[in-house]
C-alpha cells in the first residue's frame, strides 16, 4: 500500500448556506485499502463521497485524485481520470427505462469506446462477475429484486475497468442475508482486481467484514482515521453509540472483533 494516494483532501470545508457541515477535513486513502465513512446523520458523509467523484465541489479545500487535481487539466485528461473510478449510488440509480444490458452498457456507448459487439461481450462478463445469470440481461430494473438491482449496478460501477469503486450505502435496504452475500461479493472482487474500495455505510455487519480503516465524521471533522480495533479505543460520543450500543456489539462479536 506504498506510494502517493489515490484519493487525497486537504482542507475541506463544507457549507450549505449558514450550515457548516466539513470544517478542515483531511482524508488520505492508499492504493488497495477499503475505507468506511461512518458518521451520524447529517455529518455529510455521501457529500463527501460526492466531493471526491467531483458532483459537488467544496467551499474551500484541494481534493486530488490519482495524484492530481480532481478539475486539472484539459476536458479530456479530466475524463480519463473520472474513468479511473466507478460508483456505486444509493438505491442503485438505474435508468428505469432501460433494460440491465443497457444500464450495464451505458457507460461505454455514451463515452463510444466499444462496438455493439464488445458491449454485449463486456455486459455478459460484468453479469456473470456479480453471479447474475444471463438472462437477466434482458429485465427491466421495475422486475429485479433489491439484491439484484445492487448487483447491476454494482456491475454498472465495473463496466469500465475502474481502480478506485466508490459505494453509497451499498446494502440500504437489504434484508440481513441479502447484505451479507453482497458484502462477500464486493470483498470478493476488491481481492480479485485489486481495487480500492471507498464506502459510506452505516451498518456495522458491513464494514466490520469489509474495511481495513474507518473514518469517522463527527463535530464537522474526521475524529478518527484508524483500524476497527484502533477506533473502538477512541473515546467519543458518536463512537461509543455506533460501535458499543447494542447493534454494535452484536456485530462486532459475529465478525470475531477482528478481521
Amino acid at each position: 500500500m506504498n506510494g502517493r494516494p489515490v484519493i487525497d483532501m486537504r482542507g475541506i470545508v463544507t457549507r450549505f448556506g449558514a450550515n457548516v457541515v466539513h470544517d478542515g477535513i483531511d482524508l488520505s486513502v492508499t492504493r488497495g485499502e477499503v475505507v468506511a465513512l461512518v458518521g451520524g446523520s447529517g455529518t455529510g458523509k455521501t457529500t463527501l463521497l460526492r466531493h471526491i467523484i467531483g458532483l459537488t465541489r467544496p467551499a474551500a479545500g484541494d481534493v486530488s485524485i490519482f495524484g492530481a487535481p480532481l478539475f486539472s487539466g484539459s476536458i479530456n485528461e479530466q475524463r480519463t481520470r473520472r474513468r479511473r473510478f466507478g460508483v456505486l449510488f444509493q438505491h442503485g440509480a438505474l435508468f428505469s427505462a432501460l433494460n440491465v444490458a443497457e444500464n450495464i452498457g451505458f457507460p461505454l456507448r455514451e463515452l463510444r469506446i466499444a462496438s455493439k459487439d464488445e458491449i454485449h461481450n463486456l455486459v455478459a462478463l460484468k453479469l456473470a462477475m456479480v453471479e447474475l445469470e444471463p438472462a437477466t440481461a434482458l429485465l427491466m430494473p421495475a422486475e429485479l429484486s433489491g439484491g439484484m438491482i445492487k448487483r447491476v449496478a454494482l456491475a454498472r460501477a465495473l463496466a469500465l475497468e475502474p481502480e478506485l469503486l466508490l459505494l453509497d450505502e451499498p446494502t440500504a435496504g437489504l434484508d440481513p442475508d441479502r447484505s451479507a452475500a453482497f458484502v462477500e461479493l464486493v470483498r470478493s472482487l476488491q481481492n480479485q482486481l485489486g481495487l480500492t474500495v471507498v464506502l459510506v455505510t452505516h451498518d456495522v455487519d458491513t464494514l466490520a467484514a469489509l474495511a481495513t480503516k474507518i473514518a469517522v465524521l463527527a463535530d464537522r471533522r474526521i475524529v478518527s482515521y484508524a483500524s476497527l480495533e484502533e477506533t473502538m479505543e477512541v473515546d467519543h460520543p458518536f463512537i461509543d453509540r455506533f460501535f458499543r450500543g447494542p447493534h454494535g456489539r452484536r456485530a462486532l462479536a459475529r465478525s470475531g472483533g477482528d478481521h
